[in-house]
């Protein structure tokens, strides 16, 4: 059975137009109703699909512009849980450097605290949450519509065990068995919706490759290698019931937000659990400079997984060269079949609602080389 695979493909945030920023801050402020919010986000995604089939894409995305960030509207849409500041003691030190680009004055080395989620109840949702963003999607286009969700792993790693009621789950077990209801009913209600491309977004799974937050886990009491495996299982888990031609895709990166990052090195460390372990039809990869390492962990792909290269960076401006990327692909082909490649950017252009440092322009002037050169190297944009 065929499953939507394309060669030209995107990782799913944009960034948001000033006028849907303002409409943001004046929901904020109380100066609009929700109703009046929806209706700007209708009109902004509306003109962004526009945008993204002038470009060449046959997949098209909301550029989540209903969102606040990547993954806390999701985990608000969820009962039992409370979304709290995290402890300042465990802040990275997220790095935006970027010697080639003075195009901006970056804030080098700036600070980021991660938000921790606790389960305080039995975790459960009482409606899908994502069904109606996709629905709304899919009507202003006649090509693919893909929905992106946080990884499971998200209500977990900041807090570990420590940040799930021992009341409302005396065996963390239950704690996992509930997250995998959650996740099937929500792919099921995309489904039902008509959604047959959902991409699970996941930067935690690469913190296995920093010391730093390994030894986050082993202080929590944990295993650094049982987590990691636990979280590839849960993620199996929850995408095991999808309809046999849906496609799942998992992004897999380091950290996005203003154009930082908080992990840093090759995938090799946890290639052989991730990449080899995760039942997912394809990958999108973050390989946009010397920070995420070669290619060799490929190797450790199952044949016929496929795998979006995200080779154009989505944190500065300057514009990848065609003839480059067009000779990394040749690269990576040496490890996983060409027919089984594509291309993206690294991550999305607006992790948060405050984008990463980088203009419009060069936005559309990136997205638009993917396209160019996904149709220099395949014919197609489309498998």
């Amino acid at each position: 059975m065929s499953k939507p695979f394309f060669r030209a493909d995107q990782v799913g945030s944009l960034l948001r137009p000033p006028e849907l920023i303002a409409a943001r801050e004046q929901f904020q402020n109380g100066q609009i109703d929700k109703a009046a919010l929806r209706h700007a986000e209708d009109a902004a995604i509306a003109e962004v699909v526009k945008r993204q089939e002038a470009c060449g894409f046959s997949v098209v995305v909301d550029g989540e512009y209903r969102r606040e960030n990547w993954w806390i509207d999701f985990v608000q849409g969820l009962s039992g849980v409370e979304i709290q500041d995290g402890n300042p003691a465990q802040a990275f030190v997220a790095s935006n450097t970027d010697h080639d680009d003075h195009d901006h004055d970056h804030d080098h080395g700036w600070k980021y605290v991660p938000k921790n989620v606790v389960t305080t109840g039995r975790l459960g949702a009482n409606a899908p949450i994502t069904a109606p963003d996709f629905s709304y999607l899919q009507g202003v286009t006649g090509r693919t519509a893909k929905i992106t969700l946080p990884s499971p792993t998200r209500l977990h790693f900041h807090g570990g065990r420590g940040a799930v009621s021992s009341t409302a789950y005396p065996d963390i077990e239950e704690f996992f068995a509930d997250v995998v209801k959650v996740y099937r009913a929500e792919i099921a209600a995309l489904e039902a919706a008509g959604c047959r491309y959902i991409q699970i977004d996941d930067p935690l799974m690469t913190y296995f490759i920093s010391d730093r937050m390994r030894a986050e886990v082993v202080a929590s009491g944990d295993d650094p290698q049982a987590r990691l495996q636990r979280y590839v299982d849960l993620t199996n888990a929850c995408i095991a019931k999808r309809r046999p031609d849906t496609t799942i895709g998992i992004h897999v990166c380091r950290g996005n937000s203003r154009s930082g990052w908080i992990s840093e090195g090759g995938y090799e460390r946890i290639a052989d659990t991730v990449l080899g372990g995760l039942k997912v039809d394809h990958f999108l990869l973050e390989y946009d400079d010397e920070r995420s390492g070669d290619f060799a962990p490929l190797r450790h792909v199952p044949r016929g997984v496929k795998v979006v290269l995200g080779l154009v960076t989505t944190k500065f401006g300057r514009l990848e060269n065609a003839d480059d990327l067009v000779r990394r692909i040749d690269d990576a082909s040496r490890l996983v079949p060409l027919e089984d490649l594509g291309l993206s950017p690294q991550c999305g252009f607006a992790s948060t609602v405050d984008g990463n440092i980088i203009t419009h322009d060069d936005q559309w002037r990136k997205l638009e080389r993917v396209v160019e050169v996904a149709r220099r190297v395949w014919g197609d944009v489309k498998a």
